[in-house]
């Protein structure tokens, strides 16, 4: 692989109650990298860079990690044939080494890390304090981490860069084992977890902490291929002892105003607004619109944008009655066409409908759609402060529950998986299984990315993937045979063709 380093690094602005925390710093000019690592302030701009390409993940996680699953799909829309297919391909398992997304996350990741390992690589012999050192290195580390978690749980094991990559000989290496790359990831974590913070104050600064250092490690021992469910146990432990609670309501854990609360372990930070740091996904949510002022308060035309992550009927029968998650995460979106058909035509808003008891309107349409992260109105098209959640404590609670039950601990797991419910306003359930801990995370942590990786964990995918691929070919006549071809080679996705024809050390997946 061969890597030309450049460094751009983005002005971060959080909301203003954050905003003295994560430094909102913007480079008057262009510097090298060789003039850059100087004072305090270019590591944290150079940090800021690294946070910044977290913002990769999200787009492509709704495709590779939310429709790839049983949750949610896309809608069918005839005249766009072009750039919809790429995705598409991902959500019925046509992909292959040259789709698009798919290969964007891979380079996202390893962007992200490049930028680390310049910092780790600048850090000890710069003039910073022994505490600037440590803050900032702790956190990168962090970063570092999470960003191979994600590389390793998508594509399996993948070139190891530890050190900045400075000329081509360096740039080319050859695949690290699954299970080396996990071993890094826990080397990283478990010497930035002493040196974080415990967070003690809401709302967070949205910065690592160590209780988000220790979600992603007690993944990593529950994602390993020879699992560790003991470590897994004793970090989830360690945050339930942590100042994190359940929120009162579950929907305010995505209101924008209430962000980086005490239930959030670690967000993906964006800010409405004009400085380029705002999030857009809602728009993708809604159905296709030439108008989406009844949905966000402005008219935005979403045709091309819209009619993804759509939720399934399945997903949605499986909740229980009386679940308060179901309405807060799902609404209806009533409407009518201009004379063709659900494939052709885009859908004009009349009215945002709750789920529970809704009664088509004769002559109306009607989509259900995923409402958790509309919270508008908004001033500005595809501009909204809306962050992405991706440790909740809820998530800590029920890996927990997950963790315990793969011990055979099912009593011990009661009280963790009940807790959740309890905010859900359900009964406590009288026994934990893996399956109904599964089912509760699949409904409290319905589209925020964890569905796919969930069923990968669990040993569910390809089980529960086959049953559901079968009845959507069934469903729907466009989809090819070729489709749903769910096989155990298929559960991570291909490493970039370019990187393979590049890098003659770096093996294709089996099955692409």
């Amino acid at each position: 692989m061969k890597k030309t380093i450049f460094y751009t690094f983005f002005t971060i602005c959080l909301l203003s109650s954050c905003g003295k925390e994560f430094l909102k710093l913007s480079p008057q000019t262009t510097v090298t990298s060789g003039s850059f690592f100087e004072t305090e302030s270019h590591f944290d701009l150079a940090l800021v860079g690294v946070y910044t390409q977290l913002r990769g993940i999200v787009s492509a996680g709704h495709y590779m990690d939310e429709m790839r699953s049983d949750n949610s799909f896309f809608r069918y829309y005839a005249p766009d044939r072009g750039p919809a297919n790429w995705v598409e391909d991902i959500i019925q398992w046509t992909d292959q080494s040259q789709t698009t997304v798919v290969n964007n996350r891979y380079y996202s990741d390893y962007q992200g890390i490049s930028r680390a390992n310049a910092i780790l690589n600048r850090l000890d012999n710069s003039s910073l304090t022994d505490e600037a050192k440590t803050r900032i290195s702790a956190e990168t580390l962090f970063l570092r981490a999470f960003y191979y978690f994600d590389l390793v749980t998508h594509y399996g094991g993948v070139p190891l860069y530890l050190n900045e990559v400075v000329d081509e000989a360096s740039a080319y290496q050859a695949r690290a084992s699954v299970e080396e790359v996990y071993q890094q990831i826990v080397a990283d974590l478990e010497k930035a977890i002493p040196l974080l913070p415990v967070v003690s104050a809401f709302p967070q600064s949205g910065r690592a902490t160590r209780g988000a250092a220790k979600m992603l490690l007690a993944k990593s021992f529950m994602s390993m291929p020879l699992r560790d469910y003991a470590k897994a146990e004793i970090e989830l432990r360690d945050v339930t002892n942590m100042n994190y609670g359940l929120l009162d309501r579950y929907l305010d854990n995505f209101n924008p105003a209430t962000k980086n609360n005490k239930e959030s372990i670690f967000e993906i930070q964006y800010m409405e607004g004009d400085d380029g740091q705002q999030s857009d996904f809602i728009y993708s949510m809604l159905p296709k619109t030439a108008n989406t002022a009844v949905a966000t308060g402005i008219s935005v035309n979403n045709v091309v944008a819209g009619g993804w992550n759509v939720p399934n009927q399945g997903l949605i029968d499986s909740y229980e009655s009386g679940d308060e998650r179901l309405p807060a995460s799902v609404k209806i979106m009533e409407g009518t066409l201009n004379g063709g058909s659900l494939s052709t035509d885009p859908v004009t808003y009349i009215a945002i409908k709750d789920i529970g008891g809704y009664s088509p309107q004769s002559g109306n349409v009607y989509f259900p759609f995923v409402a958790k992260y509309l919270h508008g109105p908004y001033s500005k098209p595809f501009n909204t402060g809306q962050n992405w959640p991706v440790f909740r404590y809820a998530d800590a609670l029920l890996l927990m529950a997950e963790c315990l039950v793969a011990q055979g601990k099912g009593d011990e797991a009661l009280p963790f998986l009940n807790a959740v419910r309890k905010r859900a306003g359900l009964s406590d359930l009288s026994v934990a299984t893996v399956d109904n801990v599964l089912l509760e995370r699949r409904h409290e942590l319905a589209f925020e990315n964890h569905r796919w990786t969930d069923l990968i964990r669990n040993g569910k995918a390809i089980e529960v993937m086959s049953a559901y691929g079968a009845e959507m070919k069934q469903r729907y006549d466009f989809l090819p045979e070729a489709s749903f071809n769910v096989t155990e080679e298929r559960l991570i996705y291909a490493i970039p063709f370019r990187e393979t024809q590049i890098n003659p050390q770096l093996v294709q997946n089996s099955g692409y």
